[in-house]
């Protein structure tokens, strides 16, 4: 009997471990919505700024983020709008000066999409505040801690992606 009662105490200290605190879970919530804000502040006011729509400034984040060169199809997808809204967008970025449009394979239908240097160079410019702060935050943390934020944030994200996408939930 003994074994029973020291498996269900387990179980029950496990899941204590497992599940946030309403209040901790609370505290996350605000603080994230606060970080949301403050950056959704930059992003509108560098779209204004630069004449672009706050949807051109997220195609410009995917564009620099992205692990591999970028295509209209992948940025459609990853945007979540139709094939028509990524042209105009992507339109609108060339016209702007910040994005270029590359026929690199033996495929001349296959588009990458690069940022432009200058237009990268003055986004940084802009965003060098943001960087800054990140930079001022990171430096209270010691590596372990940061890892495990690191961590949290990854899962967020993937726990977060796939009801970002159209069609899925």
């Amino acid at each position: 009997m003994a074994r029973a009662d020291d498996a269900e105490r387990q179980t029950a200290e496990d899941d204590t471990l497992r599940k946030p605190e309403t209040a901790d879970l609370q505290a996350f919530a605000v603080q994230l919505r606060r970080m949301n804000g403050e950056i959704n502040r930059m992003v509108h006011d560098f779209a204004g700024r630069n004449g672009l729509h706050v949807t051109d400034v997220q195609a410009l984040a995917a564009i620099l983020d992205a692990d591999e060169p970028m295509t209209p199809g992948r940025l459609r997808e990853h945007l979540g709008l139709t094939s028509g809204a990524v042209t105009a967008c992507v339109d609108r970025l060339e016209r702007a000066g910040h994005v270029t449009r590359v026929r690199e394979s033996a495929d001349r239908r296959v588009v990458h999409l690069y940022y432009a240097a200058d237009a990268k160079a003055a986004a940084r410019a802009y965003f060098h505040p943001l960087a800054q702060a990140a930079g001022a935050a990171l430096s209270r943390f010691d590596d372990s801690e940061l890892a495990v934020a690191l961590r949290f944030l990854t899962a967020l994200n993937e726990e977060l992606a796939p009801r970002g996408a159209p069609g899925r939930r």
